[in-house]
Formats: C-alpha cells, sequence, structure tokens
C-alpha cells in the first residue's frame, strides 16, 4: 500500500480512537457510550455519513500544538431515523473533555449550515465541560456563531439537543436555544457555574446533581423537557419525538396508522369528570381516551404539572395537545404554566401541528407571589401565543373556563377554529359563590343567621343554574357545538378533517414583540 493510503489509515484510526484508549475506558465506566456509539445507535443501521473526521484545531500555545487530534472532539454528519433525513453532531468529552474551540465550533456550524440548507432537524449530542480556556476568545466567538445558527434556524428545522454528560457556561445556552432539552438522569448535568464557583463565591455547598442535574432542571427550572435513565433511552426517545414532527417548517409532519381507543373509552369519559366543580380528577384519562391509543407524549410532565402538554396523534395525524389539570392545583394557570404551554403553543404553531385544548380552568393562580412574580406579564405569553397561532385550532371546554383563563385557553375570540363544550362546562366570570357574594352583598347582609345561609344556598343555586352553563356562550357562537362527552373524538377528528386545509394570513411583519 502507498505511503499516501499508510497515512490516510492512521489518521482515520486516530479519527475513531478519540482522546485513546484509556480516556474511552474510563468513559464507558461512568455508563456513558462514545461520541460515536450515540450517532450509530441514534441513526437508523448503515445510514451515517460523517464529514470533517481529520479536521483539527490550529493553536500552538499551553501545549496544544502537541494535542491534535483528528475531529478535534466532535463528530458530525447526517443520516436517517425511521428512514428520514437528520444531521447530528456529539461532542467526544474523551477530547479535551468535549471543550468547544474554533476548529469544534466551526464543525458544529457547518453540520447546521447543512440542516438549513437541506431543510431537515439537527439533533445535538452534548457532553462538554464548556469553553476552551486555551483558546480564549475563539472559543468564545465559536460559541457566539454556533448560538446564531441556533437562532437562525429557529421555527425553520426541528432542533432537539441531547445533555448526556456535564455542560457548564457556554455549553448550556445552545440547548436553551433549541425547542427540547433531554437530559440523562445521573451522567447529564447544566448550569453556568459548577459547585466549585457557586462554594467560592455564595458559600453554598451543593453537588453537580443537585445544582444541575436532570432532575434539578425537569422539576425545578422547566430548562429540560425530558427526561432518560441512560444514554440509549435519551437517543430511542429522541427518535420518538421526531416520528411527530415534520423535516422543516415547509412540511406537514408524517401521518401513522389510526390507533382508535376500545369502544368502551367514550362512554368512560362521562364518568372521569365529576360534575360537581370542586372534585378534582386526572386530565390525562381524557387524553387517553380521546387521541389514539399510546400515542401520547408528555413534554415536562414534571415541571407547571396543572398543565399538560405533549404530542400526541389523532385518528393517525400527529397533534399538540395542552389541558389544564384539576388535580393539581385545581388546574389554575399561574406562571410557570403559562410559561410552559406558551413555549409549546408556539413550537406547534411554527411545525404545522394542529393543537387540541382540553378546559378546565377556574382561573389564574391569586397571591402576591405571583403578581410580583409577573403572573400579568407571563400569563399574557399564552395569550399572545393562541392569538398568534395559524394551525388549526380545536378547544373541548370539559368543565370550568372561568374569567380571562377562559379567554387566554384558545377560546373562539383568540382564533379558535372549532369550539366544543361538553354539557358540564360552566363559562362564566367566575364560580357561582364568589359571584353571589358580589352581587347579593347588600341583600346578604341584611339577613342573619340561618336565614342568610339559606339565601346564600339559593342564590348559589339560581347563579349555577342561569349562568354557569355552555348555552349562554352557545347563544353568542362563541361554542360551536355542546356535545355528548362520547362524541368528542368523533368531533375532533370530523373537524380535523375539515380544517387540515386551514389557511389563515396575517398583517406582514418583521415579528411581534412578545411579552417575554
Amino acid at each position: 500500500m502507498s505511503e499516501a493510503f499508510e497515512r490516510w489509515k492512521v489518521l482515520r484510526k486516530q479519527s475513531r480512537e478519540g482522546g485513546g484508549a484509556e480516556r474511552v475506558a474510563r468513559h464507558r465506566s461512568a455508563g456513558k457510550q462514545t461520541a460515536r456509539e450515540r450517532l450509530e445507535s441514534f441513526f437508523d443501521p448503515g445510514t451515517f455519513t460523517e464529514i470533517d473526521a481529520y479536521v483539527v484545531h490550529r493553536v500552538d500555545k499551553f501545549g496544544l500544538g502537541e494535542r491534535r487530534v483528528p475531529g478535534d472532539g466532535v463528530v458530525t454528519g447526517w443520516g436517517e431515523v425511521d428512514g428520514r433525513p437528520v444531521c447530528a453532531f456529539a461532542q467526544d468529552a474523551t477530547v479535551f473533555g468535549g471543550a468547544l474551540g474554533e476548529a469544534h465550533a466551526m464543525k458544529i456550524v457547518k453540520i447546521m449550515e447543512t440542516a438549513r440548507k437541506a431543510g431537515v432537524p439537527i439533533v445535538g449530542l452534548n457532553d462538554s465541560g464548556g469553553a476552551r480556556i486555551q483558546e480564549g476568545v475563539m472559543s468564545l466567538g465559536g460559541y457566539g456563531e454556533v448560538f446564531f445558527r441556533n437562532v437562525l434556524l429557529s421555527g425553520v428545522v426541528p432542533q432537539l439537543s441531547l445533555v448526556l454528560g456535564p455542560c457548564a457556561g457556554g455549553a448550556v445556552y445552545s440547548p436553551a436555544i433549541t425547542d427540547f432539552v433531554i437530559m440523562a438522569r445521573g451522567t447529564g448535568q447544566m448550569f453556568i457555574t459548577g459547585p466549585d464557583v457557586v462554594r467560592a463565591v455564595t458559600g453554598e455547598e451543593v453537588t453537580m446533581e443537585a445544582l444541575g442535574g436532570a432532575d434539578a432542571h425537569a422539576r425545578k427550572s422547566g430548562v429540560s423537557h425530558f427526561t432518560a435513565g441512560s444514554d440509549a433511552d435519551a437517543i430511542a426517545l429522541t427518535r420518538r419525538i421526531l416520528s411527530y414532527l415534520p423535516l422543516n417548517n415547509l412540511e406537514e409532519p408524517p401521518a401513522a396508522p389510526a390507533a382508535a381507543p376500545p369502544d368502551s373509552a367514550a362512554a368512560e369519559l362521562v364518568r372521569i369528570v365529576p360534575e360537581d366543580p370542586n372534585t378534582p380528577y386526572d386530565v390525562h384519562a381524557v387524553i387517553d381516551r380521546v387521541l389514539d391509543v399510546g400515542s401520547f407524549l408528555e413534554v415536562q410532565p414534571d415541571w407547571a404539572m396543572n398543565i399538560v402538554t405533549g404530542f400526541a396523534r389523532l385518528a393517525g395525524r400527529a397533534v399538540g395537545v395542552v389541558a389544564n389539570n384539576p388535580s393539581v392545583l385545581a388546574g389554575t394557570l399561574d406562571i410557570d404554566a403559562s410559561i410552559k404551554a406558551a413555549r409549546f403553543v408556539r413550537f406547534c404553531d411554527a411545525f404545522n401541528l394542529p393543537l387540541l385544548t382540553f378546559v378546565d380552568v377556574p382561573g389564574f393562580l391569586p397571591g402576591t407571589a405571583q403578581e410580583h412574580g409577573g403572573i400579568i406579564r407571563h400569563g399574557a405569553k399564552l395569550l399572545y401565543a393562541y392569538a398568534e397561532a395559524t394551525v388549526p385550532l380545536l378547544t373541548v371546554i370539559l368543565r370550568k373556563a372561568y374569567g380571562g383563563a377562559y379567554d387566554v385557553m384558545c377560546s373562539k375570540h383568540l382564533g379558535g377554529d372549532l369550539n366544543l363544550a361538553w354539557p358540564t362546562a360552566e363559562i362564566a366570570v367566575m364560580g357561582a359563590e364568589g359571584a353571589v357574594n358580589i352581587l347579593f352583598r347588600k341583600e346578604l347582609e341584611r339577613a342573619s343567621g340561618s336565614d342568610a345561609e339559606a339565601l346564600r344556598e339559593r342564590l348559589t343555586s339560581e347563579y349555577r343554574r342561569e349562568f354557569l352553563n355552555p348555552y349562554l356562550a352557545a347563544e353568542r357562537g362563541y361554542i360551536d357545538d355542546v356535545i355528548d362527552p362520547a362524541e368528542t373524538r368523533a368531533k375532533l377528528v370530523d373537524g380535523l378533517g375539515i380544517l387540515g386545509s386551514k389557511r389563515d394570513d396575517r398583517p406582514a411583519r418583521k415579528h411581534g414583540n412578545l411579552p417575554l
């Protein structure tokens, strides 16, 4: 074999070995796959095409001149996921701890540009200690180039980030800009500053996992959208997420065979939602009986659990689902719930996923913490997201729809295309007790003792019968139909059928000013 081929073989071998056998062994001992193993399991077998395997950094200071590894700590390329094209990069923590330098960054930028031009999703498998300090501002510039592409691609192609190792400093901002973050429990962490810096600056003692582990970001910060038990689980979950999404914003999501719930499911709906407005229930039971069997994939299931968001299928068509959950905080809208739902609504609108909204909301959560935390501004985000959306919007009011929260939860007034209500729906400014206390305050003050209580009960009963129903809204066309709960799936399938070709032009503008 010629010298040229021998050199090629050596460089190819070095590229595939990453940081060397010792570092690879240490990496695997932590329960983690190598960068290439991750990509090989992510893509359909035999479809991965690597690019830039011979790229090296161009820095001589701090001893880096003697440490040039082909690939420079990140593997990039494209392949297929369930037969559809996807671009991806995987950081290699065995090379400089996965730290990002100029050449490393330019490889990521290049594959992101490929995804933009090809109109396909970009998936990042992140495992990086942050900026490569030896490269100084060149490393920071590299991060800026990646961030700029994240923003450029936002709403154009789906962007998914897997966090499979410690990601610190600048390494967390790119995942934060992408559409969804999937974290591996026990190995994936995200933080701006690590425990050592926290200890030095604030004196606080905290572990890496408690500071920025998967559970911390899934339950407390809301930064993470999905939690997986391992590298393999995270990769399998990412493949499932992609199955609901189009390749880009100009295409429709992929269809799948319909999987209707059993015939008994429809009849069960009426028993799931109690007629007593003060009795809680779990809205997942409604979702599972209306959508295709086994199709619901919940997004951020452990954060802001008073509202449920997720992907599902209705008669085989991919949809986004938003639902108040009365089993948590009575289903009220608070700051976190508003942010969670608003971001999900905007994602679905960007990528042509019709939105199904199940409403049972008594209003916005009261209290000084909410008011001072900006519930007005954050609640407006959800209102804005629905009003901005041009995908098919289908809403079902199951029970309560009180006050401003009625408007915010995809009402007819914000552009709802098909607004349905069950006979149990209560559409009003507020509940009967509160309304009676305001409307009949003087009468109640004049009465005393048992007379006052009897009067209150009578007035409350009359108010509930006359005003807490769906028919006043239906008379004005705010509700398109009041339906038997057992008809819910059929009505939604029918509505989605006619609205599937919906076109809704809006005034030309650069962009709106979302109340951030």
